[in-house]
């Protein structure tokens, strides 16, 4: 049966927004903004000489040799990822499952979009020989297969894809002529980061590979639009509008006005410099929803469910194909229904695996650990800054609460 769109809404408004951290803004930044408040000019397009300075240090220390000059900046990364796929042209190939909003900004551009299974082990990365039998079939079609999307860190599944596996993946697309466009939004995010071995793929083929970060993954406020991106190092001898991909994303940038406004810039520089004022809360923050994701993802287990465990992000990916036949008898057989179903009983957002390009009929769901936190600002703060949030009462209370609500579908 047709799912109607809340309040008449499209699919593409209705998508659901990346899991947010639950942080008030820090300090520091919210002083960097208002005493920028005053400044009336914008950025210019691709973002001025001190903010892609910045930039460009965030991925030095990353061990990525960039320069002011391989980098832009936009006002958020849907709309630097419109830039760099009208920049780039062809075909796109997309992860199976990918975050929600990859394939619209496909659609809008009116290109083709392609998604490919990811390995059993992690998803974000396309599986290496599903890959290239896409590709080929693509070009069998008369098709023009040009970009692949990817994320390390990925949303949904909240996992990290192995290095080997990675490479294996970039190698083939390399091979194949494509482009990798490597969505590093939740770099930042690990539970583990002594323990998780995260590497860019910028690192394996870094002629091949632009890496895209939307800042509010970790390191600003959801609500401040900012996302930057490193081109693989051109020799500015050869660099021209024609031939040279970040000129062309600069040229797209300037067409839609996409600028960063200029009292965001200080604050954003500022977070791009990672000082410990606002790293130490993004890894604290990671921490804490790292604990919560690893308790839903054993709520998920013992009601009969399966899920990767969760590695990156504020969120986890489960598959309640083997709670079908509960399901049925309360009349969910597919993706939309079960999200309509598990929104309603536990009263926050539950984004059915549809949305992230999986097929209708499977019975998978997105779940943000933000819920577990508490429904206020203080209760969020309380339960972030805990050292451990499994002890605090509310916060158990919710996971019972989660889990019963799983239980009850079989």
């Amino acid at each position: 049966m047709p799912q109607k769109a809340p309040e008449g809404r499209g699919p593409v408004r209705y998508g659901p927004p990346a899991p947010d951290t639950g942080l008030p803004v820090p300090p520091v930044l919210a002083g960097l903004l208002s005493a920028a408040a005053g400044r009336a000019a914008p950025e210019p397009p691709g973002g001025g000489p001190v903010l892609r300075e910045a930039a460009a240090g965030h991925w030095w220390r990353w061990g990525l040799r960039t320069h002011p000059e391989d980098v832009a900046v936009a006002p958020g990364a849907p709309a630097l990822l419109l830039a760099l796929i009208a920049a780039h042209g062809g075909d796109l190939l997309l992860p199976r499952p990918c975050p929600a909003w990859w394939t619209p900004q496909a659609r809008l551009l009116g290109r083709p979009a392609y998604h490919v299974p990811t390995p059993a082990e992690c998803g974000g990365v396309p599986d290496p020989y599903a890959l290239l039998e896409t590709v080929r079939r693509i070009r069998a079609e008369g098709g023009d297969p040009r970009v692949l999307l990817l994320s390390v860190a990925d949303d949904p599944t909240g996992t990290v894809a192995p290095p080997e596996l990675l490479r294996e993946a970039c190698e083939a697309a390399v091979a194949e002529g494509l482009h990798v466009v490597s969505d590093e939004t939740w770099r930042d995010t690990l539970h583990d980061p002594h323990g998780t071995v995260l590497v860019s793929p910028a690192e394996m083929c870094p002629d091949d590979v632009t890496v895209l970060v939307d800042l509010g993954g970790a390191l600003t406020p959801a609500a401040w639009p900012c996302a930057v991106a490193r081109f693989p190092p051109t020799d500015p001898a050869r660099a021209d509008r024609w031939t040279d991909p970040r000129a062309r994303v600069l040229d797209v940038l300037t067409v839609l006005d996409s600028v960063l406004p200029g009292p965001l810039a200080p604050a954003v520089a500022h977070a791009l410099d990672e000082p410990e004022d606002v790293t130490a809360q993004a890894r604290h923050a990671a921490a804490v929803h790292g604990r919560l994701a690893a308790a839903a993802h054993r709520a998920v287990l013992a009601a009969g469910a399966l899920a990767l465990p969760p590695q990156a992000g504020r969120h986890l990916y489960a598959d309640l194909g083997p709670l079908r036949a509960g399901l049925a008898a309360r009349g969910v057989t597919d993706s939309p229904e079960l999200e309509g179903l598990l929104t309603e009983r536990l009263g926050a957002p539950a984004a059915g695996g549809h949305r992230f390009g999986d097929e209708l009929g499977a019975l998978r769901v997105r779940f943000g650990t933000r819920m577990f936190l508490g429904t206020t600002g203080e209760e969020r703060t309380e339960a972030l800054g805990a050292e451990d949030p499994l002890e605090l009462p509310r916060v158990v209370r919710a996971l019972a609460d989660f889990g019963a609500a799983l239980e009850e579908l079989r």
